[in-house]
């Protein structure tokens, strides 16, 4: 849990490089992250020395030799600022260091080799050093709330149409989709890995004895999460949040998703993502197969981004694997051979669950795009029987820019609720039938009929409530419950001469 301590500090940080001229917020996550990977390779190789001392036998593998002391956290934060910000900048230093370390140092050290030193004085990094430095992260959910805390602070969308999804919203997914112990986890997409991170959170908490087996441990800390990504920037604070929530071997790759070069058919058995969906692709460099699902007839078609990762997602499905992912409102009623061969491939080869329309604000500042979001299970023969819609008003924040919280106003905890209740088919005989409420169930015939379209307006049932007015006759003559317009004139006349005769 973040605690107010916590954050003022990170704030400090904050306000450090804001007042010398670092002002993007994304840049100063990225030179934090590289301090807070320099200080946890320290603390790994004092555990070595720690562990070799006890053993009384030399460091296995270690992080740094005799001869690179001086590269270590512990030693360089004692030091003066311009002698600790001569050893970052100069050649074989602390960051040429940390930027060679290869892929031994984990998939975080990997990124690493894209990674630009931007902090400007030496007295910007003396100060971050020791703020840093004053803050005990000895456990992984304080290492966790602080990170997540860092990109809470992210606040302008990515050049390709990237954006943070909010907290609230993956937490719902998650809870929605429940994880479960042998899933083999992906996020095509990952950006900041926040949907990897919910799902670990979620197994911490719901199957908090499964830690004691070594099997497990060993899947959940390599295999269990997965994510694609083709920003080296994201996938590096992505790899960085995963660590940093005691995950220490993710299965984090740098590339395209959606390009040639990526094959990924049927391996992971839950989806979770909230992939880009403001740009197109080059045609060209697409990958095949997910061409032809699309069965487009115009290139432009097939390079929507938001079509082209649901046509992954269906083929990197294992059979019978689940998903849940964010789409734009366009995906539900859009009219082009692709976004119709897409939706009828998900209904009619696939079994598609669920569509819960948000608000259109829900991921202010970011955009103000209507989403929603479609849970389906990869079958390959079908299945669907009828999908349950919901029209989700509020998520517990205010649709403006500001995203006040409003606790009062949220249907997230029902919208969990109901799902569970279809996913458990504890579902009673009125459930869903109601055609005028705000979630409903729809027949898949009824589906097909309106060309697969998916638009909750289109299926909801609007009550119009009768207005009776009155004769107008009655209204200009009146009747024996009301004056009419005639005798009000009539008595305003009057008025009107006592009121002359008064002033006279």
């Amino acid at each position: 849990m973040l605690t107010g301590q916590l954050k003022n500090e990170v704030d400090k940080i904050w306000k450090e490089f804001w007042q010398n001229g670092m002002t993007d917020s994304l840049s100063i996550i990225k030179q934090i992250t590289y301090l807070l990977f320099i200080r946890e390779l320290d603390k790994q190789q004092t555990l070595k020395e720690k562990q070799a001392n006890k053993l009384k036998m030399d460091i296995i593998d270690p992080i740094y030799s005799e001869e690179q002391r001086e590269l270590r956290w512990s030693v360089f934060k004692d030091k003066d600022p311009e002698t600790m910000f001569r050893l970052f900048r100069k050649e074989n230093g602390i960051f040429d260091f940390i930027r060679n370390i290869g892929a031994d140092g984990g998939i975080f050290a990997a990124t690493m080799k894209y990674a630009n030193f931007e902090i400007n004085s030496p007295k910007l990094l003396d100060k971050v050093v020791q703020l840093l430095d004053a803050i005990k992260m000895d456990d992984k959910d304080t290492k966790g709330d602080l990170y997540e805390y860092l990109l809470s602070k992210l606040s302008s969308a990515g050049i390709n149409g990237q954006f943070r999804t909010p907290r609230h919203i993956i937490k719902m997914m998650v809870e929605m989709m429940q994880p479960q112990p042998d899933d083999f986890i992906c996020d095509p997409a990952c950006g900041t890995a926040g949907f990897l991170v919910a799902s670990a959170e979620y197994m911490n908490e719901k199957y908090s004895d499964k830690f004691y087996d070594k099997d497990f441990r060993d899947h959940y800390n390599s295999n269990m999460f997965n994510g694609f990504e083709n920003d080296t920037t994201m996938l590096g604070v992505g790899a960085m949040n995963l660590q940093m929530h005691g995950i220490t071997d993710p299965q984090l790759m740098y590339m395209d998703a959606l390009s040639d070069g990526n094959n990924v058919s049927e391996r992971y058995s839950l989806m979770l993502a909230n992939p880009p969906f403001s740009g197109t692709l080059d045609y060209s460099g697409v990958e095949t197969s997910l061409k032809k699902m699309l069965r487009a007839t115009k290139t432009s078609e097939n390079g929507k981004t938001e079509l082209l990762f649901l046509a992954l997602m269906l083929r990197a499905l294992k059979a019978g694997g689940r998903a849940a992912v964010v789409v734009p409102a366009g995906v539900l009623f859009g009219s082009t051979n692709s976004h119709k061969a897409l939706r009828q491939a998900l209904i009619d080869e696939n079994q598609l669950q669920a569509v819960i329309s948000m608000p259109s604000g829900v991921f202010k500042p970011y955009t103000g795009v209507a989403t929603a979001i479609l849970v389906f299970t990869k079958t390959g023969t079908g299945g669907t029987d009828k999908v349950w819609f919901y029209d989700m008003k509020a998520d517990g924040y205010s649709l403006d820019d500001k995203r006040d919280e409003t606790i009062d106003k949220n249907d997230i905890p029902d919208i969990i609720e109901k799902y569970r209740t279809i996913i458990d088919e504890k579902i009673k005989a009125d459930f869903g039938i109601d055609r005028t409420a705000n979630n409903f169930f729809v027949p898949v015939d009824d589906i097909r009929a309106e060309d697969y379209n998916l638009s909750f307006n289109l299926y909801q049932e609007i009550v119009y409530e009768e207005v009776k007015y009155d004769n107008p006759k009655d209204i200009i003559n009146g009747n024996d419950k009301r004056k009419g317009i005639r005798k009000l004139d009539q008595e305003r006349e009057q008025l009107m001469k006592e009121l002359e005769g008064l002033l006279k």
